[in-house]
């Protein structure tokens, strides 16, 4: 599991998948969303524009990515 920490309210799940480093372009983590390979809170998303808030979990071929604010832990 590894936290991610946001400085905004929110972060758009291909962003995060970006910021993450799990997928390298927008282009590739567009594509691993539509085919439904992200998981969120532990259900399929296909929404590459789905808001993730601090306390949201994304997952993706057994990286688990968790998001925090900066500053506090989850």
């Amino acid at each position: 599991m590894e936290q991610i920490e946001i400085y905004t309210e929110f972060i758009r799940l291909q962003e995060l998948l970006k910021l993450a480093g799990v997928m390298p372009t927008g282009g590739m983590a567009k594509e691993v969303i539509a085919d439904g390979l992200v998981t969120v809170n532990g259900e399929v998303c296909t929404q590459r524009g789905r808001k993730l808030y601090p306390g949201d979990r994304a997952a993706l071929e057994g990286i688990e990515l968790v998001v925090t604010h900066a500053g506090t832990e989850t």
